[in-house]
């Protein structure tokens, strides 16, 4: 019976997303870029930090494929470790921006006398532009990967739970929330069986923009010098260290600029097909 029961759920699955070109477009290009990250130790790199001042600056060729870099560096290996970077800050960054926006935008929206106090929190934290609050907690806690996570996912965290707010307010006084409320069932109960579930259409859409977001501001940070350790292969490093030689080796910035488009591009339009097939006009209604 489970085994059935994940077969229709697998075809039907697979029947939606076969309907829809934009989401199918953007998971290929996504899954390309994660197994690129993922099996990077074994599509022909070496070691990303090995210096060779021998081979600095050598055109791409059979034995490098992208060149090297100003301190002889393989600009392939580079790149497809820089994509682990950029992955791993993404899912973190989505993660902690979806649980913790969405756990403030409950409180905040069902419980009104917290809404008060959380909201201009979150006023205040949103009056700062996200690159400069990111850049000021990374200046402060020091440039990591995880620090970047932290700073990038601060500055992010007021958008969703503002977001998970808004469709909070919307569903509390429905017919349902109040028949629950009746019955006794509990505040958290509500929240968690009746609020929520209503809830993650827009919180998963929301997800994948946070994910593009903190890929482009990663890279911001890093190109800038605040955010990933130099010496860590990111894609912002290593456009930051060819932005000098732009003129006369600009595949050494083209290449790394063109995996974090095609790394934002693809999360762009997987958030466009899933708003699409979580469109409210095509669901059967309000889950009760």
């Amino acid at each position: 019976m489970s085994l059935h029961i994940a077969k229709t759920r697998f075809l039907s699955l697979r029947s939606t997303v076969s309907g829809r070109s934009t989401l199918l477009f953007g998971l290929t290009l996504f899954i390309a870029i994660f197994g690129v990250a993922l099996f990077a130790p074994y599509l022909g790199t070496r070691d990303p930090a090995v210096v060779s001042i021998v081979n600095r600056l050598a055109a791409p060729s059979d034995q490098f494929w992208f060149g090297t870099d100003a301190l002889g560096r393989d600009v392939y290996s580079r790149v497809l470790y820089g994509s682990r970077v950029s992955l791993i800050v993404g899912f973190s960054v989505a993660l902690a921006v979806t649980v913790g926006g969405t756990a403030l935008g409950l409180l905040a929206g069902f419980v009104r006398s917290a809404d008060g106090i959380m909201m201009r929190i979150m006023d205040a934290v949103m009056s700062i532009p996200p690159m400069l609050l990111a850049i000021a907690l990374v200046a402060l806690l020091g440039p990591s990967v995880p620090n970047v996570i932290i700073a990038i996912a601060l500055a992010d965290l007021p958008r969703m739970a503002r977001l998970v707010r808004s469709v909070v307010l919307t569903l509390r006084d429905l017919p349902f929330v109040e028949a629950a409320k009746l019955s006794g069932t509990s505040t958290s109960a509500i929240m968690l069986r009746h609020i929520l579930p209503n809830a993650l259409a827009p919180i998963a859409v929301q997800a994948t923009y946070v994910f593009a977001a903190a890929v482009l501001i990663e890279a911001a940070l890093s190109f800038i010098g605040a955010g990933t350790p130099s010496g860590t292969p990111s894609w912002g490093n290593i456009i930051a260290e060819a932005r000098s030689l732009w003129q006369v080796k600009p595949h050494l910035v083209f290449v790394p600029a063109a995996f974090l488009s095609i790394t934002v591009l693809s999360v762009n339009l997987i958030g466009d097909g899933v708003r699409d097939v979580l469109d409210p006009r095509n669901a059967s209604g309000v889950q009760r």
